[in-house]
């Protein structure tokens, strides 16, 4: 395969990906009835990934500190899709709107560490993340015109961002 070939990304098969989305929203629903908790689902397909969020419901408990539950439920959604798929799910869950504030949050961070690299001229190593999370940082460390890096192992791994 030329490289030309290999950075050529195959579209999204939408149909998939609400598929995944529709038995996500399923699962968790049942998750939502034997927890006896109050919440809409809303589906949508962003980009190459499908994407549930619980909406209108109150309390954070399905969130937990730092997102560690809602990060559990995540793997336990992605895990029944693939049970009844047999495809690897990227599927994102969200409950509360908590991913898109978190979102907003790191790109602070982000554009904040980047600016403080970019006074000092010296790397800065941030807090242990999230794979999304990480992710999140990077784009805003890109966006402000540096480089970062991920170190050290799950569950520890953090961004490191580094001078021009």
């Amino acid at each position: 395969m030329t490289e030309a070939e290999e950075s050529v990304k195959p579209a999204p098969d939408v149909a998939a990906l609400e598929q995944e989305g529709e038995i996500a929203a399923d699962y968790v629903e049942g998750l939502l009835d034997i927890a006896d908790i109050d919440g809409d689902i809303d589906m949508d397909v962003e980009g190459d990934r499908a994407v549930v969020s619980v909406v209108g419901i109150k309390g954070s408990d399905l969130v937990g500190p730092g997102g560690e539950v809602l990060e559990a439920l995540q793997e336990l959604t992605r895990l029944a899709v693939h049970r009844q798929t047999g495809e690897r799910s990227r599927l994102m869950l969200d409950v509360g709107g908590y991913r898109e504030r978190r979102r907003a949050e790191l790109t602070k961070i982000g554009a904040a560490a980047a600016d403080d690299v970019k006074r000092s001229g010296e790397p800065k190593a941030l807090q242990a993340m999230t794979p999304f999370e990480r992710k999140i940082v990077h784009d805003a460390v890109a966006a402000a015109g540096l480089r970062s890096e991920s170190e050290g192992e799950e569950p520890r791994r953090f961004v490191v961002v580094l001078p021009a």
